[in-house]
């Protein structure tokens, strides 16, 4: 679906997969679950955990941020504008109370956006989440001078198998490749915008008001964190935790989690909703 969204500045379309389920099929008292993907990624991520809920008496949106996939640009440099952002989206949909799951920088989106409105959240699921989520010099450098370097550099690092199995979406995928073939495609929409990989990774770099954000919050938190990720380890997001008195799901990945085990992580998120 797309819709527009009023948020600061000129009003922008979004983009939003509704897992296969007509928008408003349900109508608008159905609860509501809002998905948002990280850095360099679009709504394709949550396809799977998107579909199993807008099929299961939710109805499910997994937008792309501006400047990604399908929605309109530019991107925004910052954690705060995109969960202003995601905020306004939610008032274009009248998600009424929702949950939010988001991954990585998607994560901290959620975590500012329910902290921003908290009386329009149900829940709070963060994926892959750390705080704070800092990004090496030699990363930042490298994303402005080689962007192909960055990507690839990141991909090795999300994933930690050279082929989970069962792979997602289909046995037999190559997990590294789509990373990598989906970071290179919302680089090259973003160009015209300027260097997408910098902007996302110094927007997650600059963030500094989790545990203030985190002090907001009122809905119930979940963490679903990988047991092998070396991007956003679970250590790193202990103090969060803590303030949040967050509830914490493991499964056995890396950072790329929803594609390494899909199965595990849709389990996880079921089992933090309660359906």
């Amino acid at each position: 679906m797309i819709v527009e969204v009023d948020a600061p500045g000129p009003p922008r379309l979004a983009y939003a997969y509704t897992g296969g389920v007509r928008h408003g099929a349900g109508g608008e008292g159905t609860p509501a679950l809002v998905f948002i993907h990280g850095a360099m990624h679009d709504h394709s991520v949550w396809t799977l955990c998107a579909r199993w809920f807008a099929h299961h008496g939710r109805r499910a949106y997994a937008v792309d941020l501006p400047g990604h996939g399908r929605s309109g640009g530019p991107p925004l440099a910052s954690v705060e504008a995109m969960a202003g952002w995601l905020v306004a989206f939610l008032r274009a949909v009248r998600a009424g109370p929702a949950w939010l799951v988001g991954h990585s920088m998607g994560s901290l989106v959620a975590l500012e956006a329910a902290a921003l409105a908290p009386d329009a959240m149900e829940g709070l699921v963060m994926v892959g989440t750390a705080y704070p989520m800092k990004v090496s010099p030699a990363l930042l450098q490298m994303a402005r001078d080689d962007p192909a370097g960055a990507i690839a550099q990141v991909d090795a690092w999300s994933h930690s198998t050279l082929a989970a199995k069962p792979s997602y979406p289909a046995p037999g995928a190559w997990l590294r490749g789509a990373n990598r073939a989906l970071m290179h495609r919302m680089q090259g929409l973003g160009a015209r915008h300027g260097n997408l990989f910098e902007i996302d990774f110094r927007a997650c770099d600059a963030y500094a008001q989790g545990l203030e954000a985190a002090g907001r919050v009122r809905c119930p938190t979940h963490f679903v964190l990988g047991t092998r990720d070396a991007m956003t380890p679970a250590r790193a997001s202990v103090e969060l935790g803590q303030a949040l008195r967050a509830s914490a799901h493991r499964v056995e990945a890396g950072h790329a989690l929803m594609q390494e085990a899909p199965d595990a992580v849709l389990a996880a998120l079921r089992a933090a909703i309660g359906v």
